[in-house]
């Protein structure tokens, strides 16, 4: 084995110690996002900074989540092999990747143009041919598509949208950054019953807003 090689093993355990210190314990979420290598996700300065648990900037004024946060998220939607996710807000595509590994289909939507297009060529590229990158705006979802067994929204809204909501299959998860400021916001994950809603409140976090209408990019 190439000193390069033990690098990456080491880099590799240490990555999955990082997961596993701050919560993610579900082995599947563990298996996929060991599968899927974080580093063509990050672009220019920042993709030596690709294995650390951080966020880091990408295009379009947008972040790629730090892994442990995605590896919370994953695992709060408590995915099924036959389940059908949407994903709103593409970013990197980073997380649709990790979902890709755990659900039967992925749907990912993004306001901007050049992240759902480069994410999609990094989608082809790894033969991650379950997922479905859309243009569009995310806040209203996608009727045509809906309803979902899983929903993550990975921008914060100051309520979980209605339009969302209703997309939501009975005994659908939902789980999505709630909060009116960038220093208040906690992850609330939804079941739809029956009868309605329930709201589980599982952290503090941070992420961009999520914003209606489509960017400018091109």
């Amino acid at each position: 084995m190439s000193d390069q090689d033990d690098n990456n093993a080491e880099r590799k355990m240490q990555f999955l110690f990082a997961l596993r210190s701050r919560g993610v314990t579900d082995n599947r979420v563990l298996s996929a996002m060991e599968k899927i290598d974080r580093g063509p996700f990050i672009r220019g300065l920042f993709s030596e900074r690709a294995y650390e648990d951080m966020p880091l900037p990408i295009a379009c004024g947008q972040t790629i989540s730090q892994p442990s946060v995605v590896g919370l998220m994953t695992q709060a939607l408590k995915i099924e092999p036959r389940d059908k996710i949407l994903e709103v807000g593409t970013g990197s595509g980073y997380q649709a990747a990790i979902l890709s590994q755990l659900a039967r289909r992925v749907y990912t939507i993004d306001r901007h143009k050049r992240l759902v297009r480069e994410a999609a060529a990094i989608f082809n590229d790894l033969d991650l041919v379950n997922i479905t990158p859309v243009v569009g705006d995310g806040s209203f979802g996608l009727p045509d598509q809906a309803p979902f067994d899983r929903i993550l929204v990975t921008a914060a809204a100051e309520d979980p949208p209605g339009p969302l909501l209703a997309q939501l299959k009975i005994g659908g998860i939902m789980v999505v950054p709630v909060g009116q400021s960038d220093a208040v916001q906690h992850l609330i994950r939804v079941t739809r019953t029956d009868q309605g809603f329930e709201y589980d409140e599982l952290l503090p976090v941070r992420f961009v807003p999520l914003v209606e209408g489509l960017g400018k990019d091109t």
